[in-house]
């Protein structure tokens, strides 16, 4: 693989940048050089269009900020100011730019020669993170590899925030600002940007990146941009394979957009995609692409492709896609921190800084890791507070952690930064038994799905619940609970009687319900979404109820996608629903109506047919990136799913509090 010059350079682009919390409003500081090269495969592109760009935080959708100053630069066009690549690639960006400290800045180049002739379709992208707080990238990155590589690291990071290259946006609110950030940092867990290469382990130690498929989706951006143009063949096949939707919806104009729309959509077109890449690609370790010879007519005849720009795909014919990747998701799993055994449907929480916290039952600890995969506890995990067997967690409006332990019949709690609060021999009373569900109230009030009883327990520990629990309802073997903005707790019964058993705040058994794809066994997992309508996983088939206990899914519940043997379900910012699937060692996605988004495998995550990325997946849980974390019992991981999902809010008591359950921040 090409070393592009300063690669000695070992930098993290992850960039420090000022507090969100600061009492100070943000100044727009003038900055001072940005400079390196840009390449397309191999071959430096000469006469790119270099824009750089702050994320916009005014709301989703909205144009990216330009911040060039095009009297410096003094070339402008309708996208904004830009500077120009020279020779051999290179390009300097010299106290032309201003940028706000905390924002998150990036790079967008369009154009240029990559050797074949000017490809207007050659989009390339690279993330830069916070402007510092001097505004001088200088110092945080001396040098810039922009490529297809970067490209691929930058659109799936921000891929939750992205509409397409020059629309990338949040809101502003507090929540909003940490979940762009987090993504844009994500972005170096996936490429070294000072080389523009693809890595194997994150800066951390700890996670193993899918650097394989990395390259294999940059090579399919090569294809395109080192062709001679949009009407090439290559480029013909990537664009309209890389729509909005996928198949359907707008078509890019260039490679940049196209990448986002493949993050946005892994796993649409996967064989037209894929064949894209060369017998001899760029950016090898690869994912193998035998099955298809990517020029759209499905014959398998190089021959026919009618632009000669395009190198044969040499791979033997194999029309039934057997040696395909399964999707193109990017997923990284990630280990230490003492984790070893996150093997239960509700074992995954997001604190509002984007950690995720993992119950971790036979180690008898809590795991933390950041929003970027680093392990935040000991080697031991976090312990004391009578925390044994935990099997379930959750994270309250205040950041204090909960877990329901069935080695001593008792609930834990820690702060945000893993101190026990909780006594030496937890929390009990108040009927709790083995609770195998955990949910926090707009009250900050602790629920907990108890077996034939349900108990509840104040933020401060003590029991509200009765010396026997809540009783009614139908409740027989309760595993599961969710909390609905009337404060309504939602248990999910996991029994031969299986249905979902309503209690009011107070306690009081409202009614059980049944029907709508409800059969044992499950549901093991049960979440609300925004218009208050009840979702379960149970082994056969997901269920939706209204709000009101009417089934909406069939009587045979939602089906497909992946689905074998549910076990967590979560639900993303646009609604989308997203189950764990241990029988198929997969992830599987439906749209808030119950359409079917993953393929028949569902999401094994971007490798090979045969990988073993997930093994026995468990819980699921969705941060305010946009990634989804998915605990591999079977591997002793915790898998992140990079930019596959809606951003939304976390925790999940925030949601219920400030009424945001299962929206964007």
């Amino acid at each position: 693989m090409r070393v592009i010059a300063a690669a000695s350079l070992s930098i993290s682009f992850l960039l420090i940048g000022c507090s969100l919390n600061s009492t100070a409003p943000p100044a727009a500081e003038s900055g001072l050089t940005i400079r390196g090269n840009i390449y397309g495969g191999q071959q430096p592109i000469v006469g790119s269009h270099i824009y750089l760009f702050a994320a916009n935080t005014t709301g989703y959708g909205n144009a990216s900020v330009s911040l060039l100053n095009p009297a410096i630069t003094g070339k402008s066009d309708s996208i904004g100011a830009y500077v120009t690549s020279g020779s051999g690639g290179s390009f300097t960006i010299t106290g032309d730019y201003t940028c706000t400290a905390g924002t998150q800045v990036y790079l967008y180049a369009l154009g240029g020669n990559p050797g074949a002739g000017v490809n207007s379709a050659a989009g390339l992208l690279a993330a830069l993170g916070n402007c510092p707080g001097t505004g001088n990238f200088l110092t945080t990155v001396p040098f810039i590899g922009i490529n297809e590589v970067s490209t691929i690291a930058a659109a799936y990071a921000f891929a939750g925030f992205a509409k397409d290259a020059t629309h990338v946006s949040s809101s502003g609110t507090a929540l909003a600002q940490t979940g762009i950030r987090n993504a844009f940092a994500n972005a170096s867990n996936l490429a070294e940007i000072s080389t523009g290469t693809a890595r194997a382990i994150t800066p951390a130690g700890n996670g193993t990146v899918p650097q394989a498929t990395i390259n294999t989706l940059a090579n399919i951006l090569a294809s395109c941009i080192n062709s001679t143009g949009p009407s090439s063949t290559p480029c013909s096949i990537l664009l309209s394979n890389a729509r909005s939707s996928g198949s359907t919806g707008t078509k890019p104009t260039d490679t940049a957009t196209a990448a986002i729309n493949i993050a946005h959509n892994p796993g649409e077109n996967i064989a037209d995609l894929c064949g894209l890449q060369t017998a001899s690609p760029p950016f090898l370790p690869a994912l193998s692409c035998i099955g298809h010879d990517g020029d759209g007519d499905d014959d398998d005849d190089e021959d026919n492709d009618s632009d000669n720009s395009r190198p044969a795909n040499s791979h033997p014919a194999n029309d039934d896609g057997s040696s395909l990747p399964t999707d193109f998701n990017l997923a990284v799993a990630f280990s230490g921190g003492g984790l070893n055994s996150p093997n239960s449907a509700v074992a995954i929480a997001i604190d509002a800084s984007g950690n995720a916290w993992i119950a971790n039952r036979l180690g008898d600890n809590v795991v933390e890791y950041s929003a970027t995969g680093a392990a935040l506890s000991p080697s031991t995990g976090f312990t004391g507070g009578g925390v044994s067997g935990p099997v379930a967690i959750a994270v309250d409006s205040s950041g204090n952690i909960w877990t329901a332990n069935i080695g001593n019949n008792s609930i834990s709690k820690f702060s945000s930064t893993g101190t026990p609060i909780s006594p030496v021999n937890g929390y009990t009373g108040g009927g709790l038994f083995q609770a195998y569900g955990i949910a926090i109230d707009a009250s900050g009030n602790v629920w907990l799905a108890d077996g034939s009883a349900v108990a509840k327990f104040s933020n401060a520990g003590a029991p509200i619940s009765p010396a026997g629990g809540y009783h009614g309802a139908g409740i027989d073997n309760s595993v599961a609970v969710a909390i609905d903005v009337s404060g309504n707790a939602w248990f999910g019964d996991n029994s031969p009687l299986s249905g979902i058993s309503k209690f009011s705040n107070s306690g009081t058994p409202v009614a059980r319900y049944t029907g709508g794809g409800l059969f044992y066994p499950g549901p093991t997992a049960v979440a609300i979404d925004a218009s208050g309508n009840v979702w379960a996983a149970c082994d056969s088939g997901i269920a939706k109820l209204s709000n009101s206990g009417t089934p909406i899914s069939p009587v045979t519940g939602f089906r497909g996608g992946g689905l074998g043997d549910a076990t967590g379900l979560a639900i993303d910012g646009a609604g989308n629903v997203w189950v764990s699937n241990t029988d198929t060692k997969s992830v599987a996605e439906w749209s808030n109506s119950g359409d079917t988004i993953s393929p028949s495998s569902g999401y094994r995550g971007g490798g090979p047919v045969n990988s073993t990325i997930l093994n026995s997946p468990r819980a699921v849980a969705i941060d305010g990136s946009g990634n989804v974390w998915v605990a591999s019992a079977g591997n002793k991981t915790v898998v992140e799913f990079i930019g596959a999902a809606t951003p939304v809010v976390t925790p999940l008591a925030a949601g219920v509090k400030s009424n945001a359950i299962a929206t964007r921040p």
